[in-house]
Order: C-alpha cells, then sequence, then structure tokens
C-alpha cells in the first residue's frame, strides 16, 4: 500500500520538473550565441543555464515584457549584471513571446513562461524545433524587430552584482490576487501585503473576470 501512496507524489514532482528541465539541458548544449524573448522571467535555474552558457562565451541576449522593470531583484537583473545584453519591450501592453533561439539552429517556443509558476501550476506546452532554418530566420527577425525598439534594462537601483537569485519574491513580475476579491493588483503594489497568504493566487497574465485596483501605480 505505500507504494501506491509514494507513485502519484513521485509522477508529479518529476512531472512539475520536465519543461525546465528541457530548457536547462537545450540552453547546455549552445555554443555560440542564445537570443531569449520572455514575458515573465524568475525561473532560477534557467537564468544559471544562461550564465553557465555567458561564461563559456556564449553571446546571451533578452528581450523581456516591461514587468519584468521591477524594484525587486530578478531574473533580468542577474543577467544584466553577468554582462548580457537586457532589454525592456515596453511598446505593447504585454510582450507576450515565449522564445528562445539557439546557435541559429535550435528554436524553444510555445506557452511556457520561465517561472516557477509556470512548472508547477499551470497546464503549459513546450516545443523544441532543430535544423529549420527558414523558420529560424522567421523568429531571429522577430528578435531582432522587439530588440530594436526595447529599452536598456538598467536593473533596480541597489542591486549587487554579485548576487544571485536564490528564490523568488512573493509576487516578482507577476499579477497578485486575492481568492476572494474582484481586483487584482499589479506587481509591487502595496495593498498586496494586505491579502493573507492564504487567500493569495499569483497570476502571470491579467485575470480574466477581474479588474485592476484602483490603488496599484500604474
Amino acid at each position: 500500500m505505500s507504494g501506491l501512496r509514494c507513485l502519484p507524489l513521485a509522477w508529479r514532482k518529476f512531472r512539475q520538473a520536465v519543461h525546465t528541465a528541457a530548457i536547462v539541458r537545450e540552453l547546455g548544449t549552445a555554443k555560440t550565441s542564445i537570443r531569449m524573448q520572455a514575458y515573465s522571467f524568475t525561473s532560477t535555474d534557467i537564468a544559471k543555464a544562461l550564465i553557465d552558457a555567458k561564461k563559456r562565451g556564449v553571446q546571451v541576449e533578452a528581450v523581456l515584457d516591461k514587468s519584468n522593470r521591477t524594484a525587486q531583484y530578478s531574473g533580468a537583473t542577474f543577467l544584466l549584471n553577468q554582462g548580457c545584453d537586457v532589454r525592456i519591450d515596453a511598446r505593447h501592453a504585454i510582450a507576450h513571446n515565449k522564445i528562445i533561439l539557439i546557435d541559429d539552429r535550435t528554436i524553444i517556443t510555445g506557452s511556457f513562461n520561465f517561472t516557477k509558476a509556470a512548472e508547477e501550476s499551470n497546464a503549459e506546452n513546450l516545443l523544441v524545433i532543430r535544423d529549420n532554418p527558414r523558420l529560424m530566420e522567421r523568429y531571429q527577425a522577430n528578435f531582432r524587430e522587439h530588440q530594436a525598439h526595447g529599452e536598456a534594462y538598467t536593473g533596480p537601483a541597489k542591486a549587487e552584482a554579485t548576487s544571485t537569485p536564490e528564490a523568488e519574491p512573493a509576487h516578482p513580475g507577476r499579477y497578485v490576487g486575492s481568492k476572494n476579491s474582484a481586483v487584482y493588483h499589479l506587481p509591487g503594489c502595496k495593498d498586496v501585503e494586505k491579502i493573507s497568504p492564504s487567500n493569495r493566487v499569483e497570476y502571470d497574465e491579467p485575470p480574466p473576470g477581474k479588474r485592476l485596483h484602483k490603488g496599484c501605480p500604474r
């Protein structure tokens, strides 16, 4: 009986790790370049894999949604402090791309946000495409287009260059709400602290059916 009870737990842990593990594995093969577009980026494992590539001499570039421009230490700050080119794409309501291009050869795409929440809580898909030059050309053009109008990310004022993101903050670049409320909050809204941990819910996107809290900073 004990073996039967343990099986679902073991499967659940395996399932939760599969998307991030696949991305980290592909990043480990990079030899010349990695170009990433992301909406939300708080995964410590992916951030460390990018920096490992940077230390191998791989050129690492990132174009991120404006929600990554936060006063808290983030994956964006981690990349910046390790010498990567990080841009914020604030031209759109949401820069919703989730793409990694490796060595002009491998495309990683799908619904999967590069976050712990996406790994552990969401139904997601991840697609790895290799050796399709025409498709890669289109993805590269899309990356360069958004990089061109992106703004250079300068990081939090007090970020330390030697720091690493050991754990995700309570609401890093994600929208926050309460199970018992019809409103949601922007990242960093002071009123989030009034929500009890047992009722707090985090979203990668503005939740449908809820309205933005009027006290949130715009």
